[in-house]
């Protein structure tokens, strides 16, 4: 009888999962990761992690499935809490819930599955896995979940064929509201639950506040650059080769203090991410601001007046090798190569045509169309149909 370890989070989706693969004969063990100590900075005065914890251990009970607590919260903070204060502190904006998938979810926590002798480790997440022989090798792959809009391929784009190989997602193939009725009939607690907001396991936490704990509160100022500004304006070079054609469109608009005018004052460029609307605080326009810029260095927001604004829209990004990772290492791209494919900038996005090029110091991607706040340190991952096959943190 082969052996799975579920995460189990104390939601409705790990239940369910761990559910089915007892259903399907596995043996089943439920762990339960706890990530964060520091409850100063969560949102509700619950401690959410004990009630999620609590949640999960009458799940497994109920299943009739052994159950522990791990606590990974020394390994969450160095790899995901410090990176992302770093990220911040260098004006990108990370992505915790893809980090925490590569780092906790599918390494440390599958190190502990493998000292406890499973076969497999299974997660609540809405996507499936294929494979297929290919010259005499069997390849692993990540596709899409059947539900469109509960889809999560794009939190696991960094993972490996060594990580797919001994993945499971049992739910991969239903609906979330198939996924509530199976709970309900079983009558499992997490049935009704509604599903969890905020950072990957640490529960609903203020982002803000969050980061003041270490990245320091620094007055700056706001600036409101007109839609109409001669930036915007730019002339098209005569480009030699494809790859300056690229570079151009990728290269993001320079503002400078002179470009717009002062609209008020804000407690810190780098708690700010593109696009963002909320926490700037600033009133007396037509249409809300968006924040199209950040300076940290000069510690300065530059916002847009509008969601249309042009400083919101590119249709090229970059990906530098380091950060570029194929899951089909088969199909990798070489340099001076290009591929068409659909891709997505972030989550819950719908897939959008695009062309991958790729070139000696990492990889362009090429919209058809305009895209919305492309926000450095956020991943690009790329699909050919619905298999996701590589993805590349946004340079």
């Amino acid at each position: 009888m082969k052996r799975v370890i579920v995460g189990l989070s104390g939601g409705v989706d790990s239940s369910v999962a761990a559910y089915l693969l007892k259903e399907q004969g596995y043996e089943v063990i439920g762990l339960f990761m706890k990530n964060w100590h520091d409850d100063s900075v969560t949102i509700s005065n619950e401690c959410p992690w004990l009630e999620d914890s609590n949640d999960a251990m009458l799940v497994a009970d109920k299943l009739g499935i052994p159950f522990q607590v791990v606590d990974l919260s020394e390994q969450y903070k160095e790899r995901i809490v410090d990176y992302m204060f770093n990220e911040y502190e260098k004006g990108r904006t990370p992505n915790p819930d893809v980090l925490c998938n590569r780092e906790i979810k599918f390494d440390v926590f599958l190190k502990i599955a493998e000292e406890l002798g499973a076969d497999y480790v299974a997660t609540g997440h809405y996507c499936r896995k294929g494979e297929e022989k290919i010259n005499g090798e069997l390849v692993y792959k990540l596709l899409a979940g059947t539900d469109i809009n509960k889809d999560q391929s794009y939190f696991l784009c960094q993972l490996s064929q060594k990580q797919l190989a001994i993945a499971l997602f049992p739910i991969g193939e239903l609906t979330k509201p198939e996924v509530r009725k199976i709970a309900k009939e079983q009558d499992l607690i997490t049935a009704e639950k509604k599903d969890s907001q905020g950072l990957c396991f640490i529960g609903k936490v203020r982002l803000p506040e969050f980061l003041q704990q270490k990245l320091k509160p620094k007055e700056g100022i706001i600036v409101k650059i007109p839609n109409t500004s001669k930036i915007f304006d730019r002339v098209l070079p005569k480009f030699e080769n494809k790859e300056a054609e690229l570079e151009f469109f990728a290269t993001k608009y320079n503002y400078n203090v002179r470009d717009g005018e002062v609209v008020g004052k804000h407690q810190g460029a780098h708690y700010f991410t593109k696009g963002q609307r909320k926490g700037l605080a600033v009133g007396g326009m037509k249409e809300p601001l968006f924040v199209i810029e950040t300076d940290v260095v000069e510690n300065i927001i530059y916002v847009g007046e509008g969601k249309n604004h042009k400083g919101l829209y590119r249709n090229t990004l970059f990906v530098t090798s380091e950060e570029l990772h194929w899951i089909r290492k088969d199909l990798a791209l070489k340099n001076g190569d290009s591929m068409e494919v659909e891709s997505r900038i972030r989550y819950r996005q719908k897939l959008e045509k695009a062309t991958l090029y790729k070139v000696k110091k990492g990889m362009y991607v090429q919209f058809e169309h305009l895209q919305s706040a492309i926000t450095e340190g956020q991943f690009v991952a790329w699909y050919l149909k619905d298999e996701l096959i590589g993805s590349g943190v946004i340079a």
